[in-house]
């Protein structure tokens, strides 16, 4: 188990994140503070995604020319830059700004932790340690939501943003112990642009690595699905409280980042990565279709069961899903997760939406999770069908 470069991994994933949910979090003492709509907190996440979606794509050449501790460095800079002028923002425009400075390194911080994984990881285990990385998604989004509102009021929301500051320049200072050895793969005279943003997508000339970005993409899309309308349809539809709502996407989030792992173990020990995927996709095709029948003479314990089934499926995949982007890649493992990087943030930004659209015209949850787990189930098919040779 390589330790040290997973624990820096995790930690650097857990920090970004919980920057880029810290706006979200504390969007309501914010919305107060500067006289604005707290819903304008997911125009913020929005941009740091579209600007992650660059970033992903034109990382490679970066994180070969100057190595991967050096990219993950940039990330947790890019990320204090986000703290700093958020903390300081008197206007919309400026949190705007600090959005785009996240998303700058945002999209950096999966390929240079793959490339960074990779020679320090035996093959055996690649697929667990990469969804113990991935962790730190959901641990990020479960950090800002516990640690930063308590802080409001003796510090006020300014003051909680900038606590982050501490652990996040502190793994900056750390990172330089290991960098030589770490970053001893680098290739110095390589150029670190030119046609950067075409490279990952050359990648897709590989069938298997078509089929996974696909997947990717679907998969991707129907997990933030999940985390956009489940308390609302909860509320809207089933009658539930707020609190009790809450509480079930909690467990849809903590069941995600609880099977991961061993979703990763699954896949090194007894199926292939590809098997495993096409397993969370009908998994979650199910768990879509179950929750588009949610209604109010549900009982509130069977819900909660649903939510911890998809929260196995639709929030635990990426972990094998980067580990196969790393394999597939083989030399330009690098590229393939910045591709893969890239088709998940691209979802992020175009499934809910669309969904919210399909709700309204469709008159009801129900038709519309029934076509995502079509595609969810299109997504498994392909996974798994012969490649011609």
């Amino acid at each position: 188990m390589p330790v040290w470069p997973l624990a820096s991994t995790l930690a650097t994933q857990t920090l970004a994140t919980m920057a880029l949910y810290s706006l979200p979090t504390l969007a309501p003492a914010v919305a107060a503070d500067l006289d604005v709509p707290g819903t304008l907190a997911g125009g913020f996440v929005a941009i740091a995604y579209g600007v992650g979606i660059v970033s992903a794509l034109t990382s490679p050449g970066l994180i070969r020319r100057y190595g991967g501790v050096r990219a993950i460095q940039a990330v947790l800079v890019s990320a204090t830059g986000m703290v700093v002028m958020a903390s300081t923002a008197g206007s919309v425009g400026q949190l705007a700004l600090a959005a785009f400075v996240l998303g700058i390194a945002y999209g950096a911080s999966a390929p240079a932790s793959t490339h960074l994984l990779v020679p320090h990881t035996p093959r055996a285990i690649f697929n667990m340690v990469m969804s113990l990385r991935q962790i730190g998604v959901p641990l990020g989004g479960v950090c800002a939501a516990l640690l930063l509102p308590p802080l409001v009021t003796p510090l006020g929301w300014r003051g909680a943003l900038a606590l982050e500051l501490i652990p996040a320049v502190a793994l900056i200072l750390l990172m330089e112990i290991p960098r030589r050895r770490w970053d001893s793969d680098r290739e110095p005279g390589r150029p670190a642009f030119g046609r950067t943003l075409a490279q990952p997508f050359l990648m897709l000339r590989d069938p298997r690595i078509q089929r996974l970005s696909y997947a990717s993409f679907i998969y991707s899309g129907l997990q933030l699905t999940f985390v956009a309308f489940m308390t609302v349809h909860l509320t809207s539809v089933v009658r539930l409280d707020l609190v009790t709502a809450g509480q079930i996407l909690a467990v849809y989030q903590i069941a995600g980042s609880v099977s991961r792992p061993i979703w990763g173990w699954v896949a090194d020990r007894f199926i292939t990565p590809s098997q495993t995927l096409a397993v969370h996709g009908v998994g979650m095709a199910v768990a879509a279709i179950t929750v588009g029948q949610f209604g109010p003479d549900w009982p509130v314990a069977v819900l909660f069961g649903v939510a911890i089934f998809a929260g196995c499926t639709a929030c635990a995949y990426t972990g094998v899903a980067y580990a196969e982007f790393a394999a597939l890649g083989g030399a330009r493992r690098t590229e393939a997760t910045g591709l893969g990087t890239a088709m998940m943030f691209a979802a992020v930004m175009v499934v809910p939406p669309l969904f919210g659209v399909g709700v309204g015209l469709l008159g009801g949850y129900g038709p519309g999770y029934v076509l995502v787990a079509l595609l969810a189930l299109t997504a498994a098919a392909a996974l798994v069908w012969p490649v011609r040779r």
